[in-house]
């Protein structure tokens, strides 16, 4: 692959030497570093790299230049190279410019003169934009192929699965892509069950499961060591975050999770109220960050792999695996999140998977593309969902039981669905009957304010409704409301009197359950905040109640 290019421009020679200096020092081994004195050489530049297919990874543009501004050029290079990270090189008078250009030409940072030392104020703010850069850029591709039905349960299960743990892969239909069926006979695998995988290797996978397809790939799915200082059960933000604070602060830590680092805030398409981040950012790539730090300061993650039981040896957590492996430590933090409910309606069983998907299962946004899909639920995720859907489906249509959407979502994302024209918003109306051969093609809905059931061509179902916690594997000594959340702290006090089975004289730590050592943070706790920042911050208070209680044991 030739070198991606770093493209800064600005009408100030001694700016723009400067950080064409800069960019050389740190990233010419692996980029090559180009310079314009004006938008109108720069344009002309990047066509000239459009012909010869060479990517852009980064332009660095001055706002403040004559005939045509930073953001002026943006516009018109976007359009070439979509993907290319865009930062604006500003003076504090432009501040106001620069974030107008976060809206009207989506760049991902702006940056202050003089960024004096680019060790602090430079160097850091591009790494990140790089690190983006690489995980979206696709150059020719020489790595996973899924060959597959469109309809297909098993290869929507094996594309998430890919998609959520950061595993780039190309899915080919056998129905559209005339290379699918070109392959399968190349390789003489006509009869082979599909979906196929395909490895860079050149092995070929029949209908794997997401387990076996992790062994291939290199993720780590057993422990190292057999004892912890901390365990931790649920890879979500809460989860990611105890990790990295646990493992920065001295603590021997593992994770592990089921599914993919990220949880369910791991599939949203856009979160934007997320503290530090005025674009937004997806939750695969916050995911993708907390994950790669808490591997930086020595984490185990162990994915795809579940916990199944846990007991209890005096001061010992001990926690059984699917594999029937067993990890011991001396805390536990339970962060395993929740999972979305069956929607109980005829038909609905038969076409999981084959357009009817529980959660925002992004990997089939493309398949909707020019399609009406359909979303039940009113919470954030079923919003970022639809907002996200709308740029390929004609129609998206939110169905809520109540009276109101504002009820349970945030206010911003209520704004940015009114004010997107395909997204429909049907009140007090619910999903009674789902419809296909093979795939979904029809729902019909009952409008509950006194209007007739009616049916309407669909080719996706995306479901968000009554979340519950996955507490089904704990000991019956962890307590537990009536719908399974677990009850920590002052919740387990009874007329202001400590649980009778409380073993300590000191009363139990504000996220500690009613067995000491072990905590419980995020959405699987009792009245927790459904946010993805509280459960950032619940996963890192809880670290500073483990270190108290290790310290005692």
């Amino acid at each position: 692959m030739k070198k991606p290019v770093l493209l800064s421009v600005d009408d100030d020679p001694d700016v723009l030497s400067a950080v064409s200096r800069d960019l050389r020092r740190r990233y010419s081994e692996h980029y090559r570093i180009v310079r314009a004195d004006s938008g109108t050489v720069a344009l002309e530049t990047i066509q000239e790299l459009k012909q010869r297919s060479e990517p852009i990874a980064l332009f660095l543009v001055d706002q403040r230049m004559p005939q045509m501004s930073g953001t002026e050029f943006l516009l018109q290079a976007r359009m070439l190279f979509p993907d290319a990270r865009r930062a604006l090189l500003t003076a504090y008078a432009d501040t106001d410019a620069a974030i107008q250009a976060i809206n009207d030409v989506a760049i991902h940072y702006y940056l202050l003169k003089p960024w004096d030392p680019p060790d602090e104020k430079l160097y850091p703010i591009i790494d990140d934009l790089l690190d983006d850069w690489r995980c979206t850029y696709r150059s020719p591709f020489e790595g996973i192929r899924i060959i597959g039905h469109r309809w297909s349960p098993v290869a929507h299960q094996l594309k998430d699965f890919l998609a959520r743990n950061h595993l780039p892969y190309r899915y080919l239909d056998m129905e559209l892509d005339t290379e699918a069926g070109a392959l399968v006979e190349q390789l003489g695998l006509q009869t082979a069950t599909l979906p196929l995988v395909l490895m860079p290797d050149g092995a070929t996978l029949e209908a794997p499961t997401p387990n076996s397809l992790a062994e291939r790939v290199g993720l780590q799915t057993r422990a190292e060591q057999l004892f912890y200082d901390l365990a931790i059960v649920g890879g979500g933000p809460a989860g990611l975050a105890a990790a990295v604070y646990g493992a920065s602060e001295g603590l021997r830590t593992v994770l592990i999770e089921r599914e993919a680092p990220g949880g369910q805030a791991g599939t949203s398409s856009r979160i934007e109220n997320y503290l530090g981040f005025p674009s937004g950012l997806s939750g695969a790539d916050l995911a993708r960050r907390a994950a790669a730090q808490a591997r930086r300061f020595g984490v185990e993650i162990l994915t795809p792999q579940e916990a199944t039981s846990l007991r209890l040896e005096g001061p010992y957590r001990i926690l059984t695996l699917a594999d029937g492996r067993e990890i011991t430590s001396h805390a536990l933090i339970v962060s395993v999140g929740l999972a979305y409910r069956k929607l109980d309606v005829p038909g609905i069983d038969g076409l999981t998977g084959a357009g009817v998907y529980y959660g925002a299962s992004l990997t089939e946004a493309l398949s909707c593309k020019d399609q009406p899909v359909f979303i039940v639920g009113a919470g954030n995720s079923a919003g970022q969902a639809a907002i996200y859907l709308a740029q390929f489906a004609t129609s998206v249509n939110i169905l809520v039981r109540g009276s109101s959407l504002a009820a349970s979502m945030s206010q911003y994302l209520v704004e940015r669905i009114e004010a997107t024209a395909n997204i429909d918003v049907q009140l007090e109306t619910v999903v009674t009957a789902v419809a296909g051969e093979g795939h979904l093609e029809t729902v019909t809905l009952d409008h509950c304010n006194g209007g007739q059931a009616r049916t309407y061509p669909a080719s996706a179902l995306f479901i968000f409704i009554g979340a519950v916690p996955r507490t089904e594997w704990l000991p019956a000594s962890i307590r537990r409301d009536s719908r399974g959340f677990i009850l920590t702290g002052p919740q387990m006090t009874e007329n202001g009197n400590l649980p009778s089975d409380w073993t300590l004289e000191r009363p139990p730590f504000l996220l500690e359950s009613s067995v000491p050592g072990i905590f419980a943070v995020g959405d699987v706790r009792a009245n927790s905040v459904k946010r993805v920042a509280s459960a950032v911050g619940e996963g890192s208070i809880a670290v500073q109640f483990v270190h108290q209680h290790v310290s005692k044991v």
